[in-house]
C-alpha cells in the first residue's frame, strides 16, 4: 500500500485511488487500522482541470498537467520558434573596369568598349578564376578568356574559397600579374589568402574587377 499527501491509503502508486493526488515517490506502508463505514468521512470529489481532467491541487492557480488558468480560464499558449530563412548565395559581378585599366595602363592594350557587367552566383566550396583553356585543361569558373578576352589574366589565376564562417577567401596561385584587392598598394603574394566581406573588390588582368556581395 502506498500514501498520498491527503493521507489516503492507495494500492496504486502513482496516484491516489480514494482522491486522485500524485503520490510522488513513496513508499508502501503498513495498511492502517480500518474504521467501520459509519464512521468515515466522506473524501471531497476532487475538481478537475476543465482543459485536460487533471485533478486540481487544492487553491492553486494554474493546471499542474497541461498550465490551465482556473483564474482567467485560458490556456497558455506556446508559440513556434520563427522560421529563419536560409541565406542565399554570395554573388560575383564581373566587369571590365576602366579606372583598373587606367591605373595598369598596358601598352598595345586596348579597353573594351560596351561590355556589360555579369553576375555569377558562386558556388561552394570553390570557384576558381582564370582563362579557360582545352590544351592546358583550366576550365575556371569564372572565365575571364571569353570575349572579351582579358590578356593579363592568367589561366589558373585566383582561387575563391568558402570558408566555414560563410565567408569567402580569395587566394593567388601564381599569376603572372597578381591579384589585388580593393585599392591596396600590393597584391597578394603566390599562396596568399585574404578574407573577402561584402562589397570588396578583386582586380585581375588589365581590367577586370570582382565584385563579391553577401546573401541578403
Amino acid at each position: 500500500m502506498y500514501t498520498c499527501p491527503k493521507g489516503h491509503a492507495s494500492a496504486e502508486g502513482d496516484f491516489c485511488d480514494t482522491c486522485g493526488a500524485r503520490i510522488d515517490g513513496a513508499a508502501p506502508v503498513v495498511p492502517l487500522i480500518s474504521v467501520p463505514a459509519a464512521e468515515q468521512t466522506a473524501a471531497p470529489v476532487k475538481e478537475k482541470c476543465p482543459n485536460c481532467g487533471y485533478p486540481r491541487s487544492g487553491p492553486f492557480r494554474f493546471c499542474e498537467d497541461c498550465g490551465y488558468d482556473h483564474s482567467t480560464g485560458r490556456v497558455p499558449r506556446i508559440d513556434p520558434p520563427p522560421v529563419v530563412a536560409p541565406a542565399g548565395p554570395w554573388t560575383a559581378t564581373v566587369v571590365p573596369d576602366p579606372d583598373y585599366f587606367a591605373l595598369n595602363d598596358i601598352e598595345g592594350v586596348t579597353f573594351p568598349a560596351g561590355t556589360i557587367a555579369q553576375t555569377i552566383e558562386l558556388a561552394p566550396p570553390q570557384v576558381r578564376i582564370g582563362r579557360r583553356s582545352v590544351s592546358k585543361g583550366t576550365e575556371p569558373e569564372i572565365d575571364l578568356g571569353a570575349a572579351p578576352s582579358d590578356p593579363g589574366v592568367s589561366h589558373n589565376h585566383a582561387l575563391l574559397t568558402f570558408s566555414i564562417d560563410g565567408t569567402w577567401m580569395v587566394s593567388d596561385v601564381g599569376s603572372s600579374n597578381g591579384t589585388w584587392i580593393n585599392d591596396e598598394e600590393q597584391p597578394l603574394a603566390t599562396g596568399q589568402s585574404r578574407t573577402l566581406k561584402d562589397g570588396d573588390r578583386v582586380h585581375v588582368g588589365a581590367w577586370t574587377t570582382i565584385t563579391l556581395h553577401a546573401p541578403v
